[in-house]
């Protein structure tokens, strides 16, 4: 994975920094740390660990269950599969799913590098949310890397989908995000929107909220060996106009939250932070990657830029070396 990174980083030019400023360093946990839960869609038991790693490692997944190998970038180029959920699989077909939620836990951390080590086929679905994730990385710490963080800077507007659903990208200052999805149900007709991803807001507005399904919907997804782990602890499940869990929503508009959390994490397969705008109606998984495989098919649409210790765009406040863009 280091070499081919390294190939990809000189295929690329990369933005001079402005003088005076220094560049923010790359980030892994500073300790290993583990946790066990139950895999949403196949219903096995599973413990992870996440790692500390090196310097452009970016962020792998390692399947200790399996003879083949099993080394597994968390890459655009890998995923192959966006029914219900993000799974990414390597050249010997080995697979892991489900990585939406901690991949959008590492952005909102600010982890760049890390091994997650898993015993079966998906992560740990935990509460259906990025918090418990987010949780472990701040219990493992996280240490400043030798070596300068870069982003993806958007310079045009890529767009795919249709009417009906799309999603787009569009140069902006700071990684910023506006949403809206709609569905026949009182429970969650039209919801909407719109922010910043900056100085915490992840954390504070987007980790918690969880992944939801519709109870009509279960006896089907099973029968297609789907969401067997699946359970009011873990989703927030909706029958006709009524929500079953006895606890309620978190946010009153939970869902579309979920799936702004379901885009950053998909959108961080990209191997870097975004500074761009995010404009998306009903998207989901497929048009989330849909949208990274326009974005890096045109060479003339983004570029990198290493990030700065200065005041990060889109902010009014200087940032230290532990904030940044897509912080938490």
């Amino acid at each position: 994975m280091s070499s081919e990174i390294k190939n990809t980083k000189s295929k690329f030019s990369r933005s001079n920094l402005e003088q005076g400023k220094s560049s923010l360093k790359q980030k892994t946990v500073r300790s290993s740390i583990s946790c066990n839960g139950v895999g949403l869609h196949s219903g096995k038991k599973i413990s992870m660990t996440i790692h500390p790693a090196d310097i452009n490692t970016g962020i792998i997944f390692r399947r200790s269950d399996l003879k083949r190998p099993s080394l597994i970038s968390a890459s655009w180029t890998n995923v192959t599969d966006t029914m219900l959920a993000t799974t990414i699989t390597n050249e010997s077909g080995s697979s892991v799913g489900t990585v939406e939620h901690l991949m959008a836990a590492f952005a909102g951390c600010g982890i760049d590098n890390a091994i997650v080590e898993l015993d079966g086929p998906e992560v740990p679905i935990m509460d259906g949310s990025a918090a418990p994730f987010m949780f472990l990385v701040e219990c493992a710490g996280s240490v400043s890397q030798n070596a300068a963080r870069r982003a993806i800077l958007i310079k045009k507007t890529i767009r795919v989908g249709n009417e009906k659903n799309f999603i787009s990208l569009s140069p902006a200052s700071a990684f910023g995000i506006t949403f809206a999805i709609e569905f026949d149900t009182s429970a969650v007709e039209r919801q909407f929107l719109d922010m910043q991803l900056v100085n915490g807001t992840f954390k504070n507005e987007i980790a918690r909220a969880r992944t939801f399904g519709f109870a009509h919907e279960v006896d089907a997804m099973r029968k297609a060996g789907l969401a067997l782990g699946g359970s009011l602890e873990n989703a927030i499940v909706i029958e006709g106009n009524t929500i079953l869990n006895e606890d309620g929503l978190r946010y009153k508009d939970e869902f579309v939250r979920h799936k702004v959390l379901d885009c950053i994490g998909d959108l961080y397969l990209a191997g870097a932070p975004i500074i761009g705008k995010i404009d998306g109606y009903r998207s989901g998984h497929n048009l989330n990657h849909r949208l990274l495989c326009a974005l890096f098919e045109d060479d003339t649409s983004w570029s990198y830029v290493e990030l700065t210790d200065e005041v990060v765009p889109g902010t009014t406040q200087k940032q230290n070396n532990d904030e940044h863009l897509l912080t938490a």
